[in-house]
């Protein structure tokens, strides 16, 4: 009688998917092991969020509306924003430090294993207290949605529940394209990390704040704004500055599918490129 254990076939070929898994248990399993260090490095990252929200608070605080908002409306634009950047930090943020892993050699060794380099990276490194950002990501939001006194309907709920799931897909776009930056700029982390990071502080903020031509660049060049600001004015009710109009709040889902081609099309080339470490 067979084993309850294992119901898969030993002889059945084995298949992206399960070389998937197993990589991403593995990697799991590892940092449950020790429960200590994961629950602190679990704390670090809320106490980063916490951080975070702090700088912003220090601002809306001591004005009575910050880019046209109130700190409850500023706490949900923070919320999406947050969420967002948390998803595609833990999937795709080991893209950022490209160039270490092309330095090391570390990308000869993934291109001559049987599954996808991306997939690859995605995996080499994934952190699970990076869940910690996530979570007080999580927390903002919910609060901001309560105290923001939304007046909800069908389309309101449909783009509210759509809003951080494009914006993970903007912000890995996003990280795609700073590692894939990186086979060409082997010392570009932190021009990269403009994007990257310098997008979060912009998806996280009102646009309205932000000077006439970067409300444009952040919104139809870099859609930082579409993660998070953009959404709010719809949910809100809001009309929004003169570069960034409300009916842009609809964009964020469209946005990401096209930063995500022309991102992977950007890697691909890399890709291409890539000759050897020269080691």
């Amino acid at each position: 009688m067979a084993s309850p254990r294992s119901t898969r076939d030993p002889h059945a070929p084995v298949t992206t998917l399960v070389l998937l898994k197993l990589l991403v248990s593995a990697r799991l399993r590892s940092q449950l092991a020790y429960r200590g260090s994961f629950l602190s490095d679990l704390a670090g990252q809320v106490l980063l969020g916490v951080a975070e929200f702090v700088e912003l608070y220090a601002i809306v605080h001591n004005v009575s509306t910050f880019g046209g908002m109130t700190l409850a409306q500023t706490l949900l634009v923070f919320g999406f924003a947050s969420v967002a950047f948390a998803l595609g930090d833990l999937l795709m943020g080991e893209t950022d430090s490209m160039a270490e892993t092309i330095r090391s050699g570390k990308l000869e060794v993934l291109l001559v294993r049987p599954l996808p380099v991306l997939l690859q990276l995605a995996t080499s490194d994934f952190q699970l207290r990076r869940v910690g950002r996530l979570m007080f990501g999580v927390v903002a939001l919910g609060v901001g949605l309560l105290l923001a006194n939304v007046h909800w309907d069908l389309a309101k709920v449909l783009l509210a529940t759509a809003t951080p799931l494009a914006g993970a897909a903007i912000f890995c776009a996003l990280f795609l394209g700073a590692g894939a930056m990186q086979f060409w700029i082997l010392d570009g982390r932190q021009f990269a990390n403009a994007f990257t990071y310098g997008g979060r502080y912009v998806a996280s903020m009102p646009g309205a704040a932000l000077f006439f031509p970067l409300q444009v660049f952040f919104t139809f060049v870099i859609p930082a704004t579409l993660v998070a600001y953009a959404p709010s004015l719809v949910i809100l009710d809001l009309t929004g500055p003169a570069g960034i109009p409300a009916w842009t709040g609809w964009l964020g889902l469209p946005a990401a599918v096209v930063l995500s081609g022309l991102m992977l099309l950007l890697w691909r080339a890399a890709i291409k490129k890539y000759t050897g470490a020269g080691g």
